[in-house]
């Protein structure tokens, strides 16, 4: 099983299977599809038109992490619901973070 994310020099991109319209907005469980890839399911309350879900999707993010809104951003997928986020910041303390969420 590969891990929800990649290292980069500055942060880290985490790989996210995005539901809008949810009744909650939540970063649920890391989930492996058959190709062995890993992803956070999260889900939120926004709409999938003009960017709202993105966008909330970032502010999610961040606000889980502890980082601001401004360091989270949607590299890839930004119309699919699987989707790559980039978060800008130390990759060390965003790692340890993201194991954090989802650790049982």
């Amino acid at each position: 099983m590969s891990a929800p994310f990649r290292m980069r020099e500055n942060g880290v991109d985490l790989f996210v299977r995005l539901t809008p319209k949810s009744s909650v907005d939540r970063l649920d469980v890391v989930e492996t599809l058959a190709d062995g890839r890993s992803h956070v399911k999260a889900r939120v309350r926004a709409v999938p038109e003009n960017g709202a879900a993105n966008q909330a999707l970032e502010r999610l993010v961040a606000k889980a992490l502890g980082v601001p809104a401004s360091a989270v951003s949607v590299v890839a997928g930004g119309t699919a619901r699987l989707k790559t986020l980039r978060i800008l910041g130390d990759p060390e303390a965003l790692v340890t973070g993201v194991e954090a969420l989802f650790q049982n």
